[in-house]
């Protein structure tokens, strides 16, 4: 087992902690059995003023988990049909989260939590062994220069737009909050 990662550090902004996700371990206890997936993408959600953010038309029954403590699960049903798995960052009262979009050898949000059996039973709860879901420490994507980058820096991440949200508008649907590990 890896080290369990705290909830400080969730309680950090939306766009540093998404980044540094990946390569953390996604860690699903399913009956006995214990399951460890690599993250390898995810996208940030920034608050009210962010338009593709659920709580953009503010504090409602169903975003309000969104305003809760960092280090939860903020899981919702799309399509009537896919559970997205998000963890909420930054100060209470601001919301923001991750949505975890992607790990090794499972891409897709819906797939992701069908295969883990994640639902709304793990909505509101941190992201600690006790909950069944957790997040465990991993490799620091910026230790592995794989690419280099136009000023000579080297980067294992790639950054985009996310996917998905044309309903936020041409400025926020373009925002690059979406975080790839690179092969």
């Amino acid at each position: 087992m890896k080290k369990v990662i705290s909830q400080k550090f969730f309680n950090r902004p939306v766009l540093e902690v998404a980044p540094d996700l990946l390569g953390k371990y996604l860690v699903r206890k399913i009956g006995q059995k214990i399951v460890r997936l690599k993250i390898t993408e995810v996208e940030a959600y920034d608050g009210e003023k962010d338009l593709a953010c659920h709580a953009c038309k503010g504090r409602t029954q169903r975003t309000e988990i969104m305003y809760g403590e960092a280090g939860h699960f903020y899981i919702y049903l799309c399509y009537g049909m896919y559970w997205m798995l998000n963890i909420v960052t930054g100060e209470k009262n601001y919301p923001s989260a991750v949505l975890i979009r992607g790990v090794e050898g499972s891409e897709g949000p819906g797939k992701l939590t069908r295969e883990l059996k994640i639902d709304k039973r793990q909505n509101g709860f941190p992201a600690l062994p006790f909950s069944g879901l957790w997040i465990e420490g991993g490799e620091d994507p910026s230790s592995r220069a794989k690419l280099t980058t136009g000023r000579g820096q080297k980067s294992a991440v790639r950054r985009t737009a996310r996917i998905g949200v044309s309903y936020a508008g041409p400025i926020w649907s373009k925002k690059k909050y979406r975080f790839v590990l690179k092969k």
